[in-house]
């Protein structure tokens, strides 16, 4: 959910001047500039958002947002992203990973994030492949395709990143295309203004080693479920029990129509809330900004913290 810390009137641009390496024709340059055009409608200030990045070639894009940010271990991305958002609950923060990033390694923080239900964003560039290392197969590589990149058609059944996110407790689960900017940013901006863990699926061509799930591929087969009257809105526990079927049955659609859209958007209470209630302070006292104190007195010298230990 958006900060509630006062913005100032123009917050600065949202891309760097750092070199872009990707390579040509990546569909991560989509979610790249989608990202910024949603920072830049919602007008956050650059200094109240977090990005976080796990290892790959989706997580170079802290280098090239203009805003706070962690490059993190390989997988960890999400964990560490948690962490900013419990520790400063005004922060806006967004957590980017590759499918085998956040599927792979990443998973078992995957499922425990669902779990918690932190207030921020978790973007997944899904291309099938582990782009930064030569193309292997990643978790989200469908069961007997066999892209140039790998010797032999792809011998295990495939993560479903929607399926996986309802079954863990995501409360806004959604999927987009990157070479579709305008359905992506908005999908972003949604994810951003929604309360809770938001879940982002992105469809991104690997130009260079998935030669399978293409630009040719998508365009025809994608479609806009929420345009085919799909609603995705839940407003209480019970109406979330009656939909969550109905967008696992959803979210596993594949082949010659792939759905995207935001399958799940539920509200419902937030890890933060949680905490206020046994921490009334928590989320209205700013403990990141304001010094450490021991018996009321700041701890600007720790020489006798450091002589307690002797």
């Amino acid at each position: 959910m958006l900060s509630t810390v006062n913005p100032p009137a123009k917050p600065q641009s949202y891309k760097t001047n750092v070199e872009i390496d990707w390579c040509p024709g990546c569909g991560d340059f989509g979610i790249l500039n989608a990202l910024v055009l949603a920072l830049q409608e919602l007008k956050i200030p650059n200094e109240n958002v977090v990005l976080t990045g796990g290892i790959g070639c989706s997580s170079k894009i802290p280098h090239y947002v203009n805003v706070n940010t962690l490059h993190t271990l390989h997988g960890r991305s999400l964990a560490q992203a948690q962490a900013v958002k419990i520790a400063n609950p005004r922060l806006e923060v967004i957590s980017a990973s590759g499918d085998g990033d956040g599927l792979g390694i990443g998973s078992a923080h995957f499922v425990a994030a669902g779990r918690r239900n932190v207030d921020m964003t978790y973007i997944v560039f899904d291309n099938g492949v582990y782009g930064l290392t030569k193309g292997q197969a990643s978790p989200t590589l469908p069961y007997g395709e066999m892209p140039k990149s790998i010797e032999t058609e792809n011998l295990k059944f495939p993560v479903n990143p929607l399926f996986l996110g309802l079954a863990s407790g995501f409360t806004f689960v959604a999927r987009s295309y990157s070479y579709n900017i305008k359905h992506l940013k908005e999908t972003l901006v949604k994810a951003m203004k929604h309360r809770g863990l938001a879940l982002v699926d992105v469809m991104q061509p690997c130009v260079t080693y998935n030669n399978i799930n293409t630009k040719e591929f998508y365009d025809p087969r994608l479609y806009d479920i929420e345009k085919e009257g799909w609603n995705p809105v839940a407003n209480n526990e019970s109406e979330y029990k009656q939909k969550i079927p109905q967008a696992v049955v959803k979210s596993l659609e594949w082949g010659d129509r792939i759905p995207m859209g935001v399958f799940m958007d539920y509200q419902t209470e937030t890890y933060d809330q949680k905490l206020q209630k046994l921490v009334p302070a928590y989320g209205k006292k700013n403990y990141v900004m304001e010094p450490i104190e021991s018996s009321g007195k700041p701890l600007n010298d720790v020489t006798e913290l450091m002589d307690s230990f002797c």
